[in-house]
């Protein structure tokens, strides 16, 4: 079998789901498959998926991020502070510093202290939740009507039609691809991920590695962030709770193992496309919230199940 062939099999049950669901929505929703909704869910989509394309590469070397849903809160807050007092480029370099830092403490921690990842990221994720809700005192910060380019990356359309959140989800696909499936770095995460012991013996740097997984994390978690407050207008510093566990939900979905070692960014953005899908039509199908809940619960449980049965398939 074809390392091409062995690819296509491995996402057309994914891509197959996807025509089952917009078949199964276009019936309880009419609507479902106008163009307008559609660019509608691909604006949705877009924050989900550039926040699971960070949360591969963690997973993919065994570990996992909680903390990337109070950093899209934190993220939007500062930038949205900063620019409203010195400027668009200053707010834009300060909101992404931060991030930096955020994944570089995550980073530092799971690489020397051999800390949890789960415990390091759930205590930063409190910390990150806990400053912006310092920001005006947890209420919204409104974006200044002048700064239109800002909210131009989470409202405008180019050409009056394909909307730059998904341009630069698109963006953030093609460099967290290239550098996944295209570089030495990308072959260091899947040895890490299948075998921590034997990378470290054939001299892949282990720590500096780890540390690089999670500042790009953050900083996508930051762009993410940045995104969500253009769509809203404004930075909400409660915002952004259950972001996380979207995105867990999405590289699982696709097909990334929580064991490490296996997983795909081609899979991670199908997996978010389901997620999103799943999201919007529950929600236009009038579905109660409560039982959306329990459908992306059984469906994240029976890819984990799926994944098991295929290692156990393969060993």
């Amino acid at each position: 079998m074809t390392p091409k062939f062995k690819s296509i099999r491995q996402v057309l049950p994914l891509l197959l789901a996807i025509i089952v669901l917009l078949g199964l929505f276009r019936i309880w929703v009419p609507q479902f498959l106008g163009l307008e909704n559609l660019l509608d869910l691909a604006q949705q989509i877009s924050v989900n998926a550039i926040l699971a394309f960070g949360m591969t590469l963690v997973i993919l070397i065994g570990g996992i991020d909680l903390s990337v849903g109070a950093v899209v809160a934190l993220i939007g807050t500062v930038t949205v502070a900063v620019l409203a007092q010195h400027g668009l480029a200053l707010g834009l370099l300060t909101g992404f510093c931060m991030a930096a830092m955020f994944g570089a403490i995550n980073g530092v921690c799971a690489a020397r202290t051999r800390m949890p990842p789960f415990i390091i990221t759930l205590a930063t994720m409190l910390v990150a939740r806990g400053v912006a809700l310092r920001f005006n005192e947890g209420r919204p910060l409104a974006v200044p009507d002048k700064e239109r380019l800002f909210l131009a990356l989470g409202n405008a359309r180019l050409f009056g039609f394909l909307p730059v959140p998904v341009l630069l989800m698109i963006a953030a696909f093609v460099v967290t691809a290239v550098l996944l499936h295209r570089t030495r770095f990308g072959q260091h995460l899947y040895a890490i991920g299948g075998n921590r012991e034997a990378a470290r013996f054939t001299g892949i740097p282990l720590a500096l590695n780890e540390v690089v997984v999670y500042v790009i994390c953050s900083l996508l978690a930051g762009m993410a962030g940045i995104i969500h407050a253009s769509q809203l207008y404004s930075a909400e510093p409660a915002s952004g709770q259950g972001f996380e566990l979207n995105a867990i939900a999405a590289v699982v979905v696709g097909g990334t193992s929580f064991t490490g070692g296996i997983g795909t960014m081609r899979g991670t953005l199908i997996g978010a496309i389901i997620i999103g899908i799943l999201d919007k039509g529950l929600n236009q199908a009038g579905v109660h919230f409560s039982l959306q809940y329990i459908v992306k619960g059984v469906v994240v449980l029976a890819a984990v199940y799926l994944d098991v049965r295929r290692r156990k398939w393969k060993g």
